[in-house]
C-alpha cells in the first residue's frame, strides 16, 4: 500500500476563512496538537502577508520537531526570502512557492503571457531551491489550466527543484472524474513527473473537496493538502477528518493508508472549533453531534444488535469519549486526573492542580461534572493562561423590563482594582460599556455574540463566545460560567484582553 502524507493547512488557508484569524497563543496551540495527530506537513502561515504572520509561522518552526514545517510565498524574491527567514528554525523546513496557470487567470490577475509564468515558475523555484532542500510549487487554478501548458508548468518546477508539485482546484469548480483524468494526464505526460511527489488542495465549492482528493489518491497522488473541520476560504477545503477516515476505513478499496493517529481527531476538532468559537453543524461527517446518533427505530434496533449494521466506523475510532462517568463534589484529584487522561489530556501536577481548582469551584454550583464540563474547564484554564491583562474581580447588574439597565463592574490589573458604572441596551451591553470605560473610553464593536449550554439541565455550564473588532482588528474571545451573564462579561473581557496583546 502507498502512504499518502497529509499537509494540514488549518493554521494558513483555514485562518483566511472569514472571522477565524486567531490570536498566536491558539495558532501554537492548534500546532501542537497536528503534530501529537501526526500529521505529515503544517503550513503555519504566509509569512510576507503581515509581521504577525511572519512571528506566528517562526514560532511554529521552533516548536514542532516531528512535522514538516511549510511557509507559502508568492513567485517572487522577497516573498521567498520572508518564507525562509520565517521556516529556517525548523527540523524540516519547506518553502512553498506558486503562481496561477489558468487562462483566466494569467489574463486578468497576472496580466502574462503563458511564456512568461513559465519563466517565473523556474525563476522562483530555484531561487527557493538555494534556500531550502524541501519546496514544494503550486499551479493555482490548475484544474481550470490547459492540460498541455499545466504538464510544461510542472516539469518546469521539477527541474528547477520542486519535490512536491500540488494541483489546486483553487475554485471548487472540478469533478472526481476530472480531477483523476488530470493526475492521470500529468503522470503520463510529465517526462520528470517521477523526480517528485504530487499534491492535491481541493476547495469544496460545489461540496466535492474530499471526493476531489481522494479521486486522485487513486489516479496517483501521494500527498493531500487538507484543514481540520474543512475551514477555508468560500466554503472551505478538503476536511482532513473525512479524508482519514476514508482511507482508513477503505484502506483496500484506496491501496493506501496514512500515519494520522485518528484517534486524535475529535480532540483536535473539538479545539479548533473552540479557538474559532464555533460549533460543528450537527449533520456534520465525522465529528459532527449526530454522526453517531441513532433516532429512527430499525436504525436503533440494529445499532443494539450489532453496530456494524448503521456504523461504518466507531466513536472510538476517532477519539469520541463514549462513557459517562459522573464526577461530583466529593471527587477527588485522582478521579479527575485519571478521567482527563482517558480522555486523551496529559496534564502537569501544575496544571491539574489549577483544573482540579476550578473543578471543585464548579462541583460546588453542580451536582454533577461531566466529560464536556471537564474538558472545558481545561480549554478555558488554557485560554486564561494564555491572554494575560485585565480580570473580574465582580460585577453587579440590574435589569428589567421598566427601567434601564446598568452594570456596576470591578477588574483589577496587577495590585490595582478599577471601577466603572456604566447603562446599556440590556445587563449585558451595560457591562461591556462598563469594562470599556475602564480600560480606555473607547468604544468597541460587537460583531459576533452567542452563548450556549455545555451540558444539559438547570445548572448547565453556559459558554458565551463573542467576536470583537476594533479598529482594523479582531478577537473572538470566550467566557464559562453557571451564570451566563459572568461567562458573557469573561468572553468580552478575554476579547478584549487579545486586542490590547495585538
Amino acid at each position: 500500500m502507498k502512504r499518502i502524507k497529509i499537509f494540514d493547512t488549518t493554521l494558513r488557508d483555514g485562518e483566511q476563512s472569514p472571522g477565524c484569524s486567531m490570536h498566536l497563543s491558539e495558532k501554537l496551540e492548534i500546532a501542537r496538537a497536528l503534530e501529537r495527530m501526526k500529521v505529515d506537513i503544517v503550513e503555519a502561515g504566509f509569512a510576507i502577508a503581515s509581521p504577525g504572520d511572519f512571528e506566528a509561522v517562526k514560532a511554529i518552526a521552533g516548536i514542532l520537531k516531528e512535522c514538516t514545517v511549510a511557509s507559502l510565498a508568492r513567485a517572487i524574491h522577497k516573498d521567498i526570502d520572508a518564507a525562509y527567514e520565517a521556516v529556517k528554525g525548523a527540523a524540516l523546513p519547506r518553502i512553498h512557492t506558486f503562481i496561477a496557470t489558468s487562462p483566466v487567470h494569467m489574463q486578468y490577475k497576472l496580466k502574462m503571457s503563458p511564456e512568461q509564468v513559465l519563466e517565473m515558475i523556474e525563476d522562483a523555484v530555484s531561487y527557493a531551491k538555494k534556500y531550502c532542500g524541501d519546496v514544494e510549487f503550486s499551479a493555482e487554478d490548475a484544474m481550470r489550466s490547459e492540460p498541455e501548458f499545466l504538464a510544461k508548468a510542472v516539469y518546469t518546477a521539477i527541474k528547477a527543484g520542486a519535490t512536491v508539485v500540488n494541483i489546486p482546484d483553487t475554485v471548487g469548480y472540478s469533478t472526481p472524474s476530472e480531477m483523476a483524468q488530470m493526475i492521470s494526464y500529468l503522470k503520463n505526460h510529465v517526462e520528470n513527473i517521477d523526480k517528485a511527489e504530487i499534491s492535491v488542495h481541493c476547495h469544496n465549492d460545489l461540496g466535492m473537496a474530499v471526493a476531489n482528493s481522494l479521486a486522485a489518491i487513486t489516479a496517483g497522488a501521494t500527498q493531500v493538502e487538507c484543514t481540520v473541520n474543512g475551514l477555508g476560504e468560500r466554503a472551505g477545503n478538503a476536511a482532513l477528518e473525512e479524508i482519514v477516515m476514508a482511507l482508513q476505513t477503505r484502506k483496500n478499496l484506496f491501496g493506501a493508508y496514512c500515519n494520522v493517529d485518528a484517534t486524535k481527531i475529535y480532540q483536535t476538532s473539538r479545539l479548533v472549533y473552540n479557538i474559532l468559537g464555533l460549533q460543528p453543524p450537527l449533520n456534520k461527517a465525522i465529528v459532527g453531534q449526530n454522526a453517531f446518533a441513532h433516532e429512527a427505530g430499525i436504525h436503533q434496533h440494529g445499532v443494539l444488535a450489532n453496530r456494524e449494521t448503521y456504523e461504518i466506523i466507531t466513536p472510538q475510532s476517532i477519539g469520541l469519549p463514549t462513557s459517562r462517568m459522573v464526577l461530583g463534589k466529593h471527587s477527588g484529584r485522582h478521579a479527575v486526573e485519571s478521567r482527563l487522561s482517558e480522555l486523551g489530556y496529559t496534564l502537569s501536577k501544575e496544571e491539574l492542580g489549577q483544573v482540579f481548582q476550578s473543578f471543585k469551584e464548579l462541583a460546588d454550583k453542580k451536582k454533577m461534572v461531566t466529560d464536556r464540563d471537564l474538558e472545558a474547564l481545561l480549554k478555558h484554564k488554557k485560554v486564561e493562561e494564555q491572554v494575560e491583562g485585565f480580570k473580574l474581580e465582580r460585577f453587579t447588574v440590574n435589569s428589567g423590563n421598566y427601567v434601564t439597565s446598568n452594570a456596576v463592574v470591578r477588574l483589577s490589573k496587577g495590585d490595582k482594582l478599577f471601577e466603572e458604572v456604566a447603562i446599556g441596551d440590556g445587563p449585558i451591553d451595560a457591562a461591556y460599556k462598563a469594562i470599556d470605560k475602564i480600560i480606555d473610553g473607547k468604544p468597541r464593536t460587537l460583531e459576533n455574540y452567542s452563548i450556549h449550554s455545555i451540558t444539559e439541565g438547570e445548572d448547565a455550564l453556559g459558554e458565551a463566545v463573542v467576536k470583537v473588532k476594533s479598529g482594523d482588528a479582531y478577537a473572538t474571545g470566550r467566557g464559562l460560567s453557571t451564570d451566563v451573564i459572568e461567562a458573557s462579561i469573561l468572553a468580552y473581557l478575554n476579547a478584549v484582553n487579545k486586542l490590547l496583546q495585538d
